[in-house]
């Protein structure tokens, strides 16, 4: 296949990038800096003043769509929420403005999405026949993502949203920051240490991404988390295990908030989210406990 990527350059681009290659796909990343060529694997300048990157897109089978400012980098001001907000819009436009200009249009596109659509939740269990839905910024940014990716169907291209839970890996993620307290020897529960962590690591993200474009029968929605969620004291515990630290100091909900403003909801707030679709399609996650996943990164 070709596989065009959108955020090629991020955490779950570079995974995707290099299982793509290693079954021995074509990848084309877009991206802001200049166009070049490294094995099979091609970096075309998109989102730049006079930029046409549809001109190099040939035989095009599939299209990733990860591109958008983190919501893990920096604290949430207005500015920095906007910014979030309207990357994801605007790189969503610009890639159908290019699929909309290519002669043979992709069979798949696969949307970056987020399971904090759903609401927050310690009794909740949600999966993609869920109808709840959030009302804070993040649910609406990645409800109007959703949305606009589902503008791709007026080519005939099969749309499917990956709804990715918190995604694990050594150095970048949520994982560096989590592990911290525990390696400074401070690891505990953070706020009332009920609220859910549906997690997935960062492979088992890249594989499910495969998996969606390879397989026809899934579209719309579909939840990218391990079917192992933890609750944040428990999810704790288990780290502290792995790493030989002790889990014993908690951090009381109001210093987060106090520093992190409204990004403390990212910690203090969760869902609990099942694979319904992946598993019932037949998808298997190579890390579906987080002690072995835990234990894989920090091996």
């Amino acid at each position: 296949m070709h596989v065009v990527i959108t955020g090629g350059s991020g955490f779950v681009g570079q995974e995707l990038t290099r299982l793509l290659e290693s079954k021995g796909h074509t990848v084309t990343i877009l991206t802001r800096k200049n166009s070049s060529q490294n094995g099979m694997t091609k970096k075309v300048q998109w989102l730049a003043n006079g930029a046409k990157p549809e001109i190099e897109l040939h035989n095009v089978d599939a299209v990733v769509n990860l591109a958008g400012t983190s919501i893990n980098d920096g604290r949430w001001t207005e500015e920095h929420k906007e910014k979030i907000y309207e990357s994801r819009m605007e790189a969503t436009d610009e890639l159908l403005r290019i699929v909309g200009e290519l002669e043979q249009k992709p069979n798949v596109w696969i949307n970056a999405s987020a399971i904090g659509i759903y609401p927050a939740s310690t009794t909740a269990i949600y999966t993609e026949n869920s109808i709840e839905r959030g009302t804070d910024f993040l649910a609406k940014t990645v409800i109007d993502w959703e949305q606009k990716a589902e503008h791709a169907e007026k080519f005939g291209t099969r749309v499917a949203s990956g709804r990715f839970g918190i995604i694990l890996g050594k150095d970048e993620g949520a994982l560096p920051l989590m592990a911290t307290p525990y390696k400074m020897g401070v690891g505990g529960k953070i706020g009332s240490g009920d609220q859910w962590l549906s997690w997935v690591h960062v492979h088992d993200v890249a594989r499910a991404i495969v998996f969606a474009m390879e397989n026809e029968h899934l579209h719309g929605p579909f939840n990218v988390v391990a079917p192992d969620a933890k609750q944040n004291n428990a999810f704790g515990k288990i780290l502290g295990a792995v790493l030989n630290r002790p889990h014993w100091f908690p951090v009381p909900s109001f210093i987060l908030k106090a520093v992190l403003g409204d990004k403390s909801a990212l910690v203090l707030e969760g869902q609990h989210v099942k694979p319904e679709k992946l598993e019932s399609l037949g998808f298997q996650f190579q890390y579906p406990t987080l002690t072995n996943a835990l234990h894989a990164i920090y091996s």
